[in-house]
């Protein structure tokens, strides 16, 4: 007993070791989806909780190539990073698997770009790990394929870091999607869009900034991004508990200060300046204190950083000067530990209003998912989310006496994005929490438009439409 319990021990300190020595760019394509695992490999995977059939070689596969389709979309995304581009690519993959008109092309995936999260493939649903492994097994031949490189220009070939290169030599067609949170693309960025044979972005705004900054008007066309309106749905979900989640950083429980519910309001970004956390931080200090009976969830992540996030929290109002209320501040809590997507849902139904003062934003996708879940959303109106903000389904947060600021530093410096204003964004808080009926109504008009505008089938129809109208020009 005890030699087998050791044996498991092993087995899993193995698998997590060989997750950080492995190249994390081919982790996936080796050792998650290939069809020909070897037993060792299948035991750990068992052990860690994936599902059997991931990794049998789809029934497609044997599918006799006279009666598969004449061509290929092979999609290349980051699959499995969980970050930005990862969420929009399955938004686009699950959309056409449930919604594709017709079988005249078939769809390949593959791994490219940023590199894997293995949490975030360990939390994906059982359905789409499986189909993750079907569609990688589907063979798509240079010749015959739209290839969609899903990712930043610095990505495509010839890549500028590690990665799979995309598009494939000699595919027969291009597509490079993408976009950026500030006001324009960089000369690189532009000869890379050049090169491919079209360039689909999310909104108005990015072809705007993609065309002012040289790129070719012929080839840029706006595909938005699809939101699950079916998986974000409130009336599917009980609330998560917030309290077991979240870290006090600031202030004081307000189940002890206040004995009636507190309002909560979220937010869910990247430890990063642009997202706007500072503007965040400081309006809802300054506008609430104890007596309030309010709470800020901040669900955040590293980014080039450590995870001390009350340390950060705590400088940043020293830095600030901000002074404590005379009944203390108002309650601050860090959620910092991986939740997985499938309790996504469970995490917007707990919330009473969704905030994200972004300096800048390509999507929004935490946006979306929040206005699908029929949250009242405050929102920075400029960048990407200008395609979905309006004044009857959210409250648009305005930026501050129209300024824009200079990115300073990385890789868009002397770029310009939004400077949120706090004024601004300290009215919007308290005017949520005090008109409750309001907002809910906001809230179900976010939904609503989520479904009618940017739910699976209407973006997959979008994205078929593209595709055929391709297939036509190259037949």
């Amino acid at each position: 007993m005890k030699s087998s319990c050791f044996f498991s021990i092993l087995v899993i300190v193995l698998a997590i070791s060989v997750s950080f020595i492995i190249p994390q760019t081919n982790y996936v394509k080796t050792q998650y989806l290939n069809p020909t695992i070897s037993p060792l490999l299948s035991h750990i995977l068992r052990i860690l909780g994936f599902n059997r059939t991931i990794l049998n070689p789809s029934k497609s596969a044997s599918t006799s190539p006279n009666l598969l389709p004449n061509h290929c979309l092979l999609w290349m995304a980051p699959f499995f990073s969980g970050g930005g581009y990862c969420s929009e690519a399955w938004s686009y993959i699950l959309a056409l698997n449930r919604y594709s008109k017709t079988s005249n092309f078939r769809l390949s995936i593959a791994p490219h770009g940023d590199s894997d999260n293995f949490q975030f493939w360990e939390g994906l649903p059982v359905e789409m790990q499986k189909l993750a492994s079907e569609l990688y097994q589907t063979q798509c031949r240079p010749e015959e394929s739209i290839a969609i490189c899903h990712s930043e220009p610095g990505a495509w070939s010839p890549p500028l870091f590690q990665t799979t290169p995309c598009p494939p030599p000699n595919s027969r067609f291009t597509i490079g999607r993408t976009m950026f949170e500030t006001d324009r693309v960089n000369p690189e960025h532009v000869k890379r869009c050049n090169s491919m044979d079209m360039v689909w972005v999310p909104t108005e705004f990015h072809v705007s900034s993609f065309v002012n900054s040289g790129v070719d008007p012929s080839k840029v066309v706006k595909v938005v991004q699809a939101i699950d309106t079916e998986f974000f749905d409130p009336i599917k979900y009980t609330p998560l508990d917030l309290s077991a989640l979240g870290n006090l950083v600031l202030g004081s429980s307000s189940e002890q200060l206040n004995p009636r519910n507190p309002f909560v309001f979220l937010s869910v970004f990247k430890w990063e300046y642009r997202k706007g956390w500072d503007v965040l931080l400081q309006s809802y200090l300054k506008e609430f204190d104890s007596s309030d009976g309010v709470n800020l969830y901040l669900l955040t992540n590293p980014y080039h950083s450590d995870r001390n996030f009350g340390n950060k929290i705590l400088e940043f109002i020293h830095d600030s000067k901000l002074e404590k209320p005379i009944n203390g501040w108002a309650p601050v809590y860090v959620i910092d530990s991986h939740i997985a997507q499938v309790e996504f849902p469970r995490l917007y139904k707990a919330a009473n209003a969704f905030i994200l003062p972004s300096r800048g934003e390509g999507w929004g996708r935490p946006i979306v998912e929040a206005m699908a879940m029929s949250l009242p959303v405050i929102a920075t109106n400029w960048s990407g989310p200008t395609e979905y903000l309006t004044k009857v389904n959210s409250y648009p947060l305005s930026i501050d006496r129209n300024r824009m600021s200079e990115v300073t530093n990385g890789p868009f410096k002397g770029h310009l994005w939004a400077e949120p204003s706090v004024d601004n964004l300290m009215f919007l808080m308290r005017h949520v929490m005090s008109n409750p009926e309001e907002a809910k109504s906001k809230g179900e008009k976010a939904r609503q438009d989520m479904i009618n505008k940017f739910s699976p089938e209407i973006v997959a129809n979008i994205v078929f439409d593209q595709i055929q109208g391709i297939l036509e020009k190259l037949d």
